[in-house]
């Protein structure tokens, strides 16, 4: 079975474009030999006509790859037989002064193996063979050469056949790594799920306890160990985000965004790291909307907002846009310690932290700017870094289009989450299988003033609900979306929901199909759950 050509590169291309160099080449080399006078006037005209042919027939090929690129065999077969048979006349026309055009024979044969797999190497091998016993039948020359046919035949077997050896155990390297990447984001994934699922409710119970009348002593604990969460809660979605940009599961959704509300949620979801590391952060945006991903497009800003606390604290952060031709820029500005030229090269590395002397242990694994730049790829944009030691840094995304407000758009109407009761009377439906996530989501949604009924599958009694929150992995019998589509049902209305997980976000995106429910990926932080239940309660006062 022939193997397909790899997506990512168009080998049919590349090997056209191989050819019409070869062409000239050959024309040169015969020109060399004619000048030397090694062939006849009668022989030179000859290898020359057909080096013009061949040459013709190559830029047809590459013309007809360019115009319908793919997989196409009968293609491929038609440039097998037109590069064997111009080879094979040229060998068995020249005689002696063409044997080096041998090696061109050997290439082509190894070449097809090593772009189209191996049925092809087997396909070309059985060509040249016969190209040898057709030069071995119509030339004089290689009729008094018998140890010379013998010598270029056993080559023509054995080189292809070691190349044949070569990607079977390759093929199979690639398979054996291909398992074992497949085994550690599997892994990744279930211990990532395991693991966030009683981070998510320490959380919720420490929202409890910071609400709740304690003294400064215990105030200071609590606080403590949110911060130590929130450094936890951080390394799982960097963890998560790379294991879902290996899977190459990540496929951006592009939609226009209201760029300030973005930032300003970004700014609302980073208040209390901001306040921990004694940043105030600024922002500086104008009201536009730009094209992007906007689950992306958070993550990226996240990752850079991180690191200016993580690396700048104390000092004043401003975020703001910027207008570069017909495109829009991002920028954050630091006034840290700034990065060193020397690490400038390696910061989008994987796995690569800054470290200079007498650090102190900053915590993260070195994979928040690898991330920033591949989801920016994604979405065709670019991400630069300039910083100077001892004045800060510069982090910047390029290549944001602008475009116009959708139809739909509506100002965004967000009350200040001061008020304390603005939550008063929502009558939340919970739904959890984890007995000390529900709890702690039930306590910390009734010190909000909403009224709850919790379960932990499928609600058995219909009632009246403002809105619907819900785990997406509910063991095997159902899932969030299941509780979702039974709760409308069941009142015969279109109830709000929200979905959090602890697995990949777009994969439950795509499973819900229905942008209008959030899913908020585990550890939750309560200031952003709350955020999103008081834009559902506007929403419904709006009517």
């Amino acid at each position: 079975m022939f193997a397909p050509a790899s997506p990512t590169y168009d080998t049919e291309r590349a090997q056209a474009v191989v050819r019409l160099i070869i062409a000239p080449i050959a024309i040169g080399y015969t020109l060399l030999l004619y000048q030397l006078a090694l062939i006849e006037t009668r022989l030179a005209g000859q290898i020359f006509t057909l080096a013009v042919i061949f040459c013709v027939v190559s830029l047809l090929l590459w013309h007809d790859i360019r115009r319908r690129p793919g997989n196409r065999p009968a293609r491929r077969l038609f440039t097998m037989l037109n590069d064997y048979v111009c080879i094979t006349l040229v060998i068995a026309a020249g005689g002696a002064a063409m044997l080096p055009v041998y090696a061109i024979l050997v290439w082509v044969t190894v070449g097809y193996g090593l772009r189209y797999g191996s049925g092809y190497l087997l396909l070309a091998t059985c060509m040249a063979m016969m190209s040898l016993a057709v030069t071995l039948a119509t030339s004089p020359y290689w009729q008094t050469q018998p140890y010379l046919v013998i010598t270029l035949a056993l080559t023509t077997l054995s080189v292809p056949a070691y190349m044949h050896a070569l990607l079977k155990r390759s093929r199979l390297a690639a398979e054996a790594e291909q398992a074992a990447i497949l085994a550690k984001s599997q892994f990744l994934a279930q211990a990532s799920h395991d693991l966030r699922q009683p981070i998510h409710s320490i959380s919720l119970f420490t929202a409890c306890l910071r609400d709740s009348s304690l003294g400064a002593e215990q105030r200071q604990l609590v606080e403590n160990i949110d911060k130590s969460l929130h450094s936890v809660a951080r390394l799982f979605r960097s963890i998560l985000d790379m294991y879902s940009l290996d899977s190459g599961k990540v496929v951006p959704q592009m939609e226009p965004l209201a760029l300030h509300a973005v930032l300003r949620q970004l700014l609302e979801q980073n208040a209390e790291a901001a306040r921990w590391a004694g940043v105030e952060v600024r922002l500086r945006c104008p009201s536009v909307y730009v094209l992007a991903d906007q689950g992306l497009l958070t993550t990226m800003l996240q990752n850079l907002l991180s690191n200016a606390l993580k690396y700048a604290p104390g000092r004043p952060v401003l975020i703001g846009c910027r207008r570069h031709g017909e495109t829009l820029s991002v920028e954050l500005y630091d006034r840290g310690r700034g990065i060193a030229e020397e690490h400038l090269d390696g910061i989008f590395e994987e796995f690569y932290r800054v470290r200079q002397a007498r650090d102190s242990d900053i915590e993260g694994m070195g994979l928040g700017l690898a991330i920033v730049r591949r989801l920016g790829a994604l979405m065709h944009m670019q991400v630069r870094i300039r910083s100077v030691e001892g004045r800060g840094t510069l982090a910047a995304i390029d290549g944001l289009q602008p475009v116009a407000a959708p139809a739909r758009a509506v100002a965004a109407q967000r009350s200040g989450m001061q008020a304390p009761r603005m939550l008063d009377g929502m009558r939340v439906c919970l739904i959890e299988d984890d007995r000390n996530v529900l709890l702690a989501t039930a306590t910390l949604l009734q010190k909000w003033g909403c009224e709850v009924a919790t379960y932990s599958a499928l609600p058995e009694a219909s009632a009246d609900f403002d809105l619907l929150i819900t785990d997406f992995d509910l063991g095997s019998e159902v899932s969030g979306a299941d509780c979702i589509r039974h709760v409308r049902a069941v009142s015969g209305q279109r109830v709000p929901a929200i979905v959090m997980t602890g697995h990949d976000v777009r994969r439950v995106q795509e499973e819900l199909a229905d942008t209008d429910i959030p899913v908020l990926p585990k550890p939750v932080q309560p200031a952003q759950l709350r955020s999103l239940l008081v834009t559902f309660k506007l929403r419904a006062q709006a009517g």
